[in-house]
């Protein structure tokens, strides 16, 4: 099969001839008809999150199934889906619960094992974690799904479930945050985006914002909204995550998604207020397949429109340049760059 692989940190990013991959027994081999080509999937080229060498990046995408594992009851060759970047046991405690998304003994294609750079890609524990793609939600739009639309999904319908004329504040206005305020605006509520750059400031309008702010104005955002009832640190940083916390109404919910590395993995936050106002705090990491009936649902009938997040779609061949041209920051807006194979 044709496939985009590397065999060394920043090493050359080739598309070639690469073995089918096995079919596992609880699994299935999925035919790519799309692929997303996302930043995470340059961390892992270029080392910032260690990988098995060699590797076919991708955990974005959508495509017909090729092939089941005798195990395998509930779906069938010829079943169109897709499946969450958080590929779940399907066992455990946390999966039977239904939060798949925090599963210890996940698996990632394009990171556990070779991905979606590829004609066909494996996927475990495939009841589980293979999701029915509706007729209306095309492949290149499923697979623009994968991390940071169902991402914001997840924090706004599972952690944050902010109700109608409700605030929600999003800080930094990047794919996430754009993907929030879509969604949140989806849901009936009033949204504010906060970054500094003008051009997803005037994304963040586009994408139904109520209003926009260069920075993190505390006391402009609290005579706006009163206090919000949900804040959303898209971004990810120290400064981000206590504003988040300190724009919040009383009983208010400060929602962490956007990763904090480094020394910022530790970075306090305003605890007599968090205390005082009785705040909830709470992460957000993926989403798990038993929730993506409900977003795929709003996409097909119109409740969510995703057209404005997308971006180029590439033929497999041009996708190691699209991915090697991470090196240099993404531009605001770009959208999601998507490889059709099909």
């Amino acid at each position: 099969m044709r496939a985009v692989v590397y065999e060394s940190v920043g090493g050359p990013l080739e598309v070639r001839e690469m073995p089918e991959p096995t079919c596992p027994a609880d699994g299935a081999v999925v035919a790519v008809e799309a692929t997303g080509i996302c930043r995470s999937d340059w961390h892992a080229w270029r080392g910032h999150d260690p990988v098995p060498l060699p590797m076919i990046p991708g955990h974005e995408f959508a495509g017909v199934v090729a092939e089941i594992g005798p195990d395998v009851r509930d779906f069938a060759v010829g079943d169109r889906v897709t499946v969450p970047f958080v590929n779940a046991c399907g066992q455990c405690s946390w999966c039977r619960d239904g939060q798949g998304q925090v599963c210890p003994d996940q698996t990632q294609p394009g990171f556990t094992h070779h991905g979606s750079y590829a004609e066909l890609v494996a996927v475990r524990a495939a009841d589980f974690n293979l999701v029915r793609l509706p007729s209306q939600v095309d492949a290149v739009t499923a697979a623009a799904l994968g991390c940071r639309f169902a991402t914001a999904f997840h924090a706004l319908t599972a952690q944050s479930r902010p109700t109608a004329e409700d605030w929600v504040v999003v800080f930094g206005c990047g794919g996430v945050g754009q993907s929030a305020i879509l969604i949140a605006k989806a849901l009936g509520a009033r949204v504010v985006g906060v970054d500094p750059s003008a051009a997803a400031r005037e994304l963040a309008t586009e994408l139904g914002a109520d209003a926009v702010f260069a920075e993190a104005d505390l006391a402009g955002l609290l005579t706006l909204t009163g206090g919000a009832a949900v804040s959303i640190d898209a971004l990810g940083s120290p400064a981000t995550a206590a504003a988040s916390v300190r724009v919040l109404r009383r009983r208010g919910r400060h929602v962490q998604v956007g990763l904090m590395l480094g020394d910022a993995a530790t970075a306090p936050l305003p605890w007599g207020e968090l205390v005082a106002k009785e705040l909830e705090v709470v992460g957000s990491h993926g989403m798990a397949a038993a929730d993506y009936p409900e977003m795929l649902a709003m996409l097909a009938d119109g409740r969510l429109d995703i057209s404005r997040l997308l971006g180029r779609v590439v033929s497999l061949e041009e996708a190691p340049a699209e991915l090697a041209a991470m090196d240099q920051l993404v531009a605001i807006g770009a959208g999601v760059v998507v490889a059709k194979l099909t």
